[in-house]
C-alpha cells in the first residue's frame, strides 16, 4: 500500500500595522534585507456575548528589492497587507546558546495607505509579480 501524500501549503496572508520603522540591514553576500513588525488585530465575540480584541504580533522579513522599497516607504504605522510563508529562522548567539524564532517571509507586500512620500507607489509587489511597480 502507498502512503498518502498530504498537501504541503505554507502561505500567510495577514493585514496590520508596523509597530515601528523598518529595520534594513545586509546579508555577508550583500543582499539587503528588511524587517518588519506588524501588529494584528482579531475580533470576535466572547463567552459573555461581549466583543473582545486581540492583538497579535509577527515579525515580517524581506530580501532584495522587496526589501528596499520597504525601508524607503513604510514607517511606523503604515498599513500593509502582507503575503508570503512562514519560515524557521536559527542562529547561534556569541554565548553559544541555540535559537530559533518563526518569521514571515514576505513574498509580496501590499501598501493599503497612500504614503506621504511623493512618488511613492501605493503597492510594492513581490519578484513573481508581473505587475511590479518598482
Amino acid at each position: 500500500m502507498t502512503e498518502l501524500k498530504l498537501p504541503e501549503i505554507n502561505r500567510v496572508l495577514l493585514s496590520g500595522r508596523l509597530t515601528r520603522d523598518p529595520e534594513r540591514r545586509y546579508a555577508a553576500d550583500g543582499t539587503e534585507i528588511t524587517s518588519l513588525d506588524l501588529a494584528f488585530n482579531r475580533h470576535y465575540r466572547g463567552r459573555d456575548g461581549k466583543l473582545a480584541e486581540h492583538a497579535g504580533y509577527v515579525t515580517v522579513v524581506t530580501y532584495q528589492r522587496l526589501a528596499e522599497v520597504c525601508a524607503q516607504y513604510l514607517r511606523k504605522g503604515s498599513a500593509v497587507l502582507i503575503e508570503g510563508r512562514l519560515q524557521m529562522r536559527e542562529w547561534t548567539t556569541p554565548q553559544g546558546a541555540k535559537r530559533q524564532r518563526l518569521e514571515i517571509r514576505g513574498e509580496l507586500v501590499h501598501f493599503l495607505e497612500k504614503s506621504s512620500v511623493p512618488g511613492a507607489p501605493e503597492t510594492a509587489a513581490g519578484p513573481e509579480d508581473e505587475r511590479q511597480l518598482f
